[in-house]
């Protein structure tokens, strides 16, 4: 009687630490995808604000047509990339957008009219303050990648993991071209 109170009271206790381990696991998993959507939030906010940024120049700037068109055809990519859930193929995109905005931002100093005009101003430092916050949101979602993985990996919980089809998550990682400083007297040159 005593032995099956005990035997009960250990697989009881074990039931309650499983459960404990899958929890957690479930947590990090759904901070993940959280973090993912707040990246996605800010990046449709930018989304939305580079066409106006770029009818802005456009008026200003005949001349810099494959300067808009790639910053265009960058922004169309990361829409993709982060819509499609493409860690890696984001982190690529977001290189591409950054390159171009920073070629359409110097290319912008040699239009003073264009730098001096208001909506200009506004929509250039909206764009700043979102690439900011994008910013740190990819640092939020690769700080829950990393959780999510470490657990993952970690024993006991990789056996639960296993058994419950947890999976790693994608790091939000970029190449070292693509976070290298901008060279600004080539942008000019362009």
């Amino acid at each position: 009687m005593f032995a099956n109170l005990l035997l009960l009271a250990v697989l009881a206790a074990l039931a309650l630490y499983v459960a404990g381990i899958y929890n957690g696991l479930v947590r990090l998993r759904e901070g993940v995808r959280v973090a993912w959507s707040n990246i996605g939030v800010v990046l449709k906010q930018r989304h939305e604000e580079l066409p106006k940024l770029v009818e802005a120049c456009r008026q200003y700037m005949q001349h810099e047509a494959a300067t808009l068109e790639r910053v265009m055809q960058a922004r169309s990519a990361v829409a993709s990339a982060q819509g499609s859930g493409n860690v890696p193929a984001l982190g690529a995109a977001e290189g591409q957008l950054r390159m171009g905005l920073g070629q359409l931002f110097a290319v912008a100093e040699a239009y003073p009219s264009l730098k001096a005009d208001v909506s200009f101003a506004q929509l250039s430092a909206r764009i700043s303050a979102l690439e900011d916050q994008i910013a740190d949101r990819r640092e939020l979602y690769n700080d829950s990648v990393n959780l999510n993985n470490i657990r993952i990996d970690s024993v006991p919980d990789t056996f639960i993991a296993r058994a419950w089809g947890f999976q790693r998550a994608d790091l939000l990682e970029f190449s070292a071209s693509e976070t290298a400083d901008v060279d600004v007297r080539q942008l000019f040159r362009s």
